[in-house]
């Protein structure tokens, strides 16, 4: 068996030296097609936060907010309304009967009764009908200025704005979310193409070997079953393969509709180099005021606090002053007029309610300022979480990469001892598997670290 192993030394010592060297690359560039649009990191996050629906839909509350707001300012303004009214009745709205004869003394009646005849007498004393408003035309034009109002606008306007401060913080939180989505796919990917090319280069290394391995067995140096084991981990590499591009092919798609690409023969780029996250580590408790988590929870404090203002303004006295123009032909004669006007209202009875609305609004405001006393306390577990999962990964990266020197010295040895006859192939094959696991597994940690790098830099608020 020996001396069958030593046949082709130097063709072997070659060809596993390739080998190693081709796996020795766990993060590299990936081969550029002549056609395909390459991809930095940045590149595929800033398509992402282009063309993604959760971006546009981000944007269309901001607008909506400004609306919102813009519509409160016009609140300061006199509100001008115009009303216009024409009637005609089936008969007069105003009737009544005048009867002369009530307002008449007797007295005056002997008077009126020898300077008239009897019948203008008694035409003069007979009952009289009146009907008025059987028809006409109203109209006015209206200007109320609002002079004091418990402070309702102001504190609408204030509360308005911070809905529109909210709208952008959570334009950020959606940013954040889709940046994190389309780097997980990017290194999702970087992590399947690697194993490709590890695939790859363990699939030239056994065809290599199967070519060896048949000179020796129509030699007769050899049995049968050393070509077999070989032919089953071909078979098993093809099956990996097949399983990957599949693997690979989703991840493209995914890509392709979430960060608006134009298809997916794109190809990526990124840098391999890795140093230590030390540098990165912020001071949480002042990292805490530049997150959009803890300035929603302030802007929640805010409106809280507005709301309750609100409140107390709707139960307080309304002052406003106002002008307006007025015409009518109620008489039968045109009729122009102007006038100005102050109005005061207080509510009374609604004090009985209101006061229990005040209360309510306060509680509100009590327990959004608890909440954020709270939530902060949580933000800044959730940035040591973050850094502790940095430095986990961190350390996992270099324990993988000690794994690759570690099955690239054992491959090395099985090298040699196949080639003394010491071993079988059996064993050669077990290290050229247990090599390739420790390169899949690098290239894993490297990309899980690169993901909490990203998760540590939004919690911090970077």
């Amino acid at each position: 068996m020996r001396n069958i192993c030593r046949l082709n030394t130097e063709t072997q010592r070659y060809r596993v030296l390739s080998f190693c060297a081709l796996l020795c690359v766990s993060v590299s560039l990936c081969p550029n097609k002549a056609f395909a649009q390459a991809y930095t990191l940045e590149q595929i996050k800033d398509s992402a936060l282009q063309n993604n629906i959760a971006i546009r839909s981000a944007r269309y509350d901001i607008e909506a907010a400004q609306q919102q707001r813009k519509e409160a300012f016009t609140k300061y303004f006199p509100n001008i309304s115009g009303t216009g009214l024409w009637f005609n009745a089936n008969k007069g709205m105003a009737q009544t009967t005048l009867n002369p004869a009530e307002f008449i003394s007797p007295e005056l009646q002997s008077t009126l009764a020898t300077m008239f005849p009897a019948e203008v007498l008694g035409a003069m004393v007979s009952p009289i009908d009146i009907s008025m408003l059987k028809n006409g035309t109203v109209g006015a034009l209206m200007a109320v200025q609002p002079v004091f109002a418990g402070g309702q606008i102001i504190n609408g306007n204030k509360l308005a704005k911070v809905g529109e401060d909210v709208s952008r913080l959570q334009m950020q939180l959606s940013e954040q979310e889709v940046e994190r989505t389309a780097e997980q796919y990017f290194w999702q990917l970087v992590s399947l193409e690697e194993k490709m090319k590890t695939i790859d280069a363990v699939d030239t290394l056994l065809r290599d070997i199967h070519k060896d391995v048949d000179v020796a067995v129509q030699a007769g140096v050899v049995l049968p079953n050393d070509r077999l084991q070989v032919e089953i981990r071909q078979n098993d590499v093809e099956s990996q393969k097949l399983k990957v591009a599949n693997a690979i092919s989703i991840v493209r798609l995914m890509m392709t509709q979430y960060c608006g690409l134009r298809d997916t023969s794109f190809t990526i780029s990124y840098q391999t180099d890795v140093t230590s996250p030390v540098l990165l580590k912020q001071d949480h408790q002042q990292a805490l005021l530049s997150t959009a988590e803890y300035q929603l929870l302030g802007k929640q404090v805010e409106a809280a606090g507005l709301q309750k203002k609100l409140a107390v303004g709707q139960n307080l006295p309304s002052v406003a002053v106002g002008a307006g123009y007025n015409y009518h032909n109620l008489l039968d004669n045109d009729n122009h007029f102007g006038m100005v006007f102050a109005t005061v209202s207080v509510p009374i009875s609604d004090w009985w309610g209101g006061s229990h609305a005040i209360k309510r609004k306060a509680i509100a405001h009590q327990k959004a300022q608890e909440q954020q006393a709270d939530n902060a306390e949580l933000l800044k577990i959730r940035m040591q979480n973050a850094w502790n999962g940095v430095e986990e990964s961190y350390q996992q990266l270099q324990i993988t990469q000690k794994g690759i020197t570690q099955a690239e010295e054992n491959l090395r040895l099985h090298r040699n001892f196949y080639q003394a006859g010491t071993c079988k192939m059996s064993d050669f094959l077990e290290a050229q598997l247990l090599y390739q696991q420790a390169c899949d597994k690098h290239t894993d940690a490297f990309a899980a670290y690169q993901n909490k790098l990203l998760e540590y830099k939004q919690s911090v608020g970077q």
